[in-house]
């Protein structure tokens, strides 16, 4: 058997190096929650967990330090210890996860599960200063709703959320799993991807087009539609995301320009 090593230092706390599955008792609870009070509630509840999970742990291994400075696990002399410690193990995997839940509730978007713009932004700025040391192209997207407005004031908020949640889903869909893909807010979302053999801005619009003619909506009073701009990060320039977000945005609202347009040119048409 192993012996376990006690001292006083801070590595007592870090007995554990566990994994948390990323679907939760947890995250399954907060998954339903779409106002920001009540995600803010929750976040306080969890917050609150934590520092009594932390109080917890710390208490445990004073009284582990108490009983003994060197146990052997297993000993049936040490058994008030090895319960101790078998305590304390259970803490800590309370405490992992209730820290990684914090993670999640910071990073994720509640409504569709993707990244938030805090999440996006986190990831992306260490994914441009991995492509500037490698020398790779990335490409950044923004998609948004059409029409998500006038789906919401129609149709109700239901609907909404479903164009929202389909959204989601068709951009999962479209891009791999090393992509960044997030919910910006509304109906905005943002997609860094790594440019790769295959994975060129054209062959991903055809893929997002593709999927969405097999999507339906629920409600057969609209279609459902994205509008998807583009810009280029090249690895040898000083562009930063902002940049990046703001040059694909203004590509996304000049191809709904171009479509309201091509829309208009039609009906007049029709009507000659």
């Amino acid at each position: 058997m192993e012996r376990l090593k006690l001292g006083n230092g801070p590595s007592d706390s870090s007995i554990l190096s566990m994994t948390v599955e990323p679907e939760s008792l947890f995250r399954r609870d907060v998954s339903r929650l779409s106002l920001r009070k009540e995600k803010e509630a929750v976040d306080e509840v969890f917050q609150a967990l934590l520092t009594e999970a932390n109080r917890e742990l710390a208490s445990l291994l004073q009284d582990v330090r108490a009983e003994s400075h060197a146990a052997l696990l297993g000993s049936a002399q040490n058994e008030p210890v090895n319960e101790l410690l078998m305590r304390a193990v259970r803490c800590a995997a309370k405490q992992y996860m209730l820290q990684a839940e914090l993670g999640n509730l910071a990073l994720t978007d509640e409504l569709t599960g993707l990244y938030n713009r805090r999440g996006f932004m986190a990831l992306a700025e260490r994914q441009l200063k991995l492509a500037r040391r490698s020398g790779r192209g990335m490409m950044l997207f923004f998609i948004d709703v059409d029409g998500l407005k006038q789906i919401n004031d129609s149709l109700g908020h239901s609907e909404g959320d479903w164009a929202l949640k389909r959204t989601a889903k068709a951009l999962e869909m479209t891009f791999r799993d090393s992509d960044v893909i997030a919910r910006f807010g509304g109906d905005e979302f943002g997609v860094l991807a790594i440019e790769a053999s295959g994975q060129s801005e054209a062959t991903i619009r055809t893929r997002l087009n593709e999927y969405l003619k097999t999507v339906s909506p629920r409600d057969s009073r609209y279609m459902f539609s994205l509008s998807l701009g583009a810009a280029r990060f090249d690895p040898r320039s000083c562009t930063s995301i902002g940049e990046l977000m703001i040059e694909a945005d203004q590509t996304m609202y000049e191809q709904k320009r171009l479509q309201a347009i091509a829309r208009d040119a039609a009906v007049l048409s029709s009507q000659s």
